[in-house]
């Protein structure tokens, strides 16, 4: 048998360029989403007195204004107890969902430059997003604690267990949506105008700001549609974390929606991850012209 060809001396074995891992390859360049991280809070707060301040600010001043106009104005405060860490504690877990969705539909088109110049992981971008938006998150979340501290809350390890995943269903969910849309914008700049009506519609299709009993009652059998939203399930998680431990067994009908924890956590999760998934195929398919488009 003939001996094979010696490789020569130097060589190494040829890798096809291009190729994406997706969001294996952010976990991979760790240092390099570090950097665009501290870009976008710079970016972000440049010229600015309060800084980070705004995290506490902006989220309290919405808080003031559907407190005053549901919990005094519609007295939603007399039949919900400790009405003001209900709508508090949806609002935050809102709001994180609303900013990562916003802010990486236009993650690529406002880094398009450095698209341009050199290749690195596209998913960096909108994955930075993400992160941004928690480091605004969790002084809005130790707000909240301080309020339920105040309130009587004493925190048992199940308590903050449970607000471990229905954190984790929002950041999947709105990560899966900001990949699809981010992508989407390079082509279709009408992409931030659906992602804009989608913002104004998830604040009311999930209870933040009024009950469930109240969605039951009016949609009857549909209410499971209702429930299978993964937003309502992490917005109600996040009550049964927070806020029902500080009515001292005062919520009566306001409790949890049957089947919350077994069943609608569970398909919650399944439709995040679904989500996730088509977002990061849809990401793969177009962004191997983003450079192009851009």
């Amino acid at each position: 048998m003939p001996s094979a060809a010696p490789q020569e001396a130097g060589t190494e074995e040829l890798v096809r360029p291009g190729q994406s891992a997706g969001l294996l390859d952010v976990a991979r360049e760790r240092f390099l989403l570090k950097l665009l991280v501290r870009k976008e809070i710079r970016v972000r707060y440049r010229g600015s007195v309060l800084g980070l301040v705004w995290s506490y600010v902006k989220p309290l001043m919405q808080f003031g204004v559907y407190y005053i106009a549901l919990g005094v104005f519609l007295n939603l405060r007399g039949s919900t107890p400790n009405y003001a860490i209900f709508l508090f504690s949806g609002i935050i877990l809102v709001n994180f969902f609303v900013e990562i969705l916003r802010n990486s539909t236009r993650s690529i088109v406002d880094n398009r430059d450095l698209i341009r110049k050199i290749y690195l992981p596209r998913e960096l971008f909108p994955v930075s997003t993400l992160w941004v938006s928690a480091i605004h998150f969790f002084p809005q979340l130790a707000v909240l604690v301080g309020a339920c501290l105040l309130a009587g809350w004493r925190p048992s390890f199940w308590d903050v267990a449970l607000a471990v995943p229905a954190f984790v269903i929002v950041a999947v969910l709105a990560m899966g949506l900001g990949l699809m849309f981010g992508a989407a914008n390079v082509y279709f700049r009408d992409s931030e105008n659906i992602v804009d009506m989608i913002l104004m519609v998830v604040t009311w299709a999930s209870p933040v700001l009024y009950t469930w009993p109240m969605v039951e009652r009016a949609l009857g059998p549909a209410f499971g549609v209702y429930m299978a939203n993964p937003m309502t399930v992490a917005v109600e998680v996040f009550h049964l974390a927070f806020w029902m431990p500080t009515t001292g067994g005062a919520a009566g009908d306001v409790g949890l929606p049957p089947g919350l924890l077994e069943l609608w956590l569970p398909v919650s999760a399944g439709v995040s991850l679904a989500v996730l998934v088509l977002g990061q195929w849809v990401f793969q398919r177009l962004s191997v012209r983003f450079a192009q488009e851009l």
